[in-house]
């Protein structure tokens, strides 16, 4: 926590640029004090086409970015359009 700076909003749309049109960056930080640091950072991306989407999810599973690896899935599009981007019971392992 504490560790999204300004300028990563930019930087995450630039670097996802090479995989297709970005539509939206979000970047939602979790600073319960008990929550995995290494998970506390969830940032999404929205690209015009699904075909984007899939190949930025290939190129940037297992990356490293900041310094931290890149866990890349895709997200329920409700929960998306709803701004409901806390992780749900389970969904994060070791924390429910």
């Amino acid at each position: 926590p504490g560790e999204v700076d300004d300028e990563l909003e930019d930087e995450i749309a630039s670097e996802c640029s090479k995989f297709g049109a970005v539509l939206r960056v979000l970047i939602f930080e979790i600073t319960q004090a008990d929550f995995p640091a290494d998970e506390a950072v969830r940032i999404f991306v929205l690209f015009e086409r699904t075909e984007e989407s899939t190949k930025a999810l290939v190129e940037l599973e297992g990356r490293y970015f900041g310094g931290r690896i890149v866990h890349a899935t895709f997200f329920d599009e409700g929960r998306f359009e709803r701004n409901e981007l806390a992780p749900m019971p389970g969904e994060v392992p070791g924390f429910d």
